[in-house]
């Protein structure tokens, strides 16, 4: 898990209320996508489709400690973010149907979620394309006066693109509030970093700008919720950008037309032996904050939700074909769009 300089939380620290929380919101992610990879295979899911199973404590631990004020970017592994931030599932998995009451009206599929009015700005299909975009909704930030920070979601492989170093360079320079958050799964695709990288600690990559960075277990809600929490409190402070590399690990392959043949079943279980939700929960059990049949309430609830969000993605209607021409530019600006 990364040995030097590694963030660890204190186990008193957060509450009952903070466990039962956590436990409900992982589960209804872990839920949810596990319907969307079963309904990839039933062939209700068109085109890429990439699956968070095993992450679920970086965006609900990031998410606890942040505000709807406060901006998210990722990447196309993006389906559970608009969920933590208040979107309701079922217009994620009418997107991920391609149908047009999806939150990009079944234009951008699993790749391109988008709810600007929870300030989730995607979903980006381009690999390290957004990190940029991060640095620039920090920018407006920080030009307004405000105190919102901009967190922005990576994978590993994304620290290889030069827009990454462009991003973090100007962030430091300029003291913007933004937290660069490497999703560090082990493989880029289906390649290892040992074999990309002489860095595998890749939060180091942030010495050469001077950046505050550090190494998190991500497969620990109370860890990833300390750091995000310590680095947010810097940015609202106007003392700029943080790096954090969480170690973390996904179930499933790249995407579901992976076989992940390159990894092996001892090295997946090791990871499933510190699975974040079996980890919560023990907490729950071993503290008495809920019994049995409490957490399997909630457990039916969240199946409840997942199934509610299905046959919603199943009744609704795909969009219209001239649909094509619409949310192409924006209108005002450009009338002749009107004419088509």
């Amino acid at each position: 898990m990364g040995k030097a300089k590694v963030k660890t939380a204190s186990k008193s620290k957060y509450s009952k209320e903070d466990y039962l929380k956590w436990y409900e919101q992982m589960t209804l992610i872990r839920k949810f996508e596990e319907s969307a990879g079963q309904n990839y295979v039933q062939q209700n899911i068109k085109g890429f489709c990439h699956l968070y199973i095993g992450q679920e404590a970086l965006v609900t631990g990031a998410e606890h400690v942040t505000t709807l004020n406060d901006s998210v970017i990722t990447t196309y592994r993006d389906h559970c973010h608009p969920i933590l931030r208040g979107m309701h599932p079922k217009y994620i998995m009418a997107e991920l149907f391609g149908k047009v009451t999806g939150c990009s009206k079944g234009k951008g599929g699993s790749m391109h979620m988008f709810d600007k009015e929870r300030n989730f700005y995607g979903g980006h299909g381009i690999v390290g394309a957004h990190i940029p975009l991060a640095a620039g909704l920090a920018f407006t930030y920080k030009y307004q006066g405000t105190k919102n920070v901009s967190l922005c979601y990576m994978g590993d492989g994304a620290v290889r693109q030069g827009a990454f170093h462009e991003a973090l360079n100007m962030a430091m320079t300029w003291k913007l509030p933004a937290i660069f958050i490497i999703e560090n799964n082990q493989y880029a695709m289906g390649t290892s970093v040992e074999r990309t990288s002489n860095v595998t600690e890749l939060y180091k990559l942030g010495s050469a700008y001077e950046m505050p960075s550090f190494s998190v277990n991500g497969m620990r809600v109370e860890d990833v919720a300390d750091a995000i929490e310590e680095a947010v409190d810097r940015a609202r402070r106007g003392d700029g950008p943080t790096l954090l590399e969480m170690r973390t690990y996904r179930y499933k392959g790249h995407s579901m037309s992976d076989p992940a043949k390159y990894r092996t079943k001892e090295e997946l279980n090791e990871y499933k032996d510190q699975d974040p939700i079996i980890a919560v929960k023990s907490v729950i059990v071993e503290n008495n904050y809920a019994t049995e049949a409490e957490l399997k309430a909630i457990d039916d609830k969240c199946k409840a939700i997942v199934e509610e969000s299905v046959q919603f993605a199943h009744e609704s209607p795909f969009p219209s074909d001239d649909e094509i021409y619409t949310d192409v530019y924006e209108e005002e600006n450009y009338p002749f769009i009107k004419e088509y």
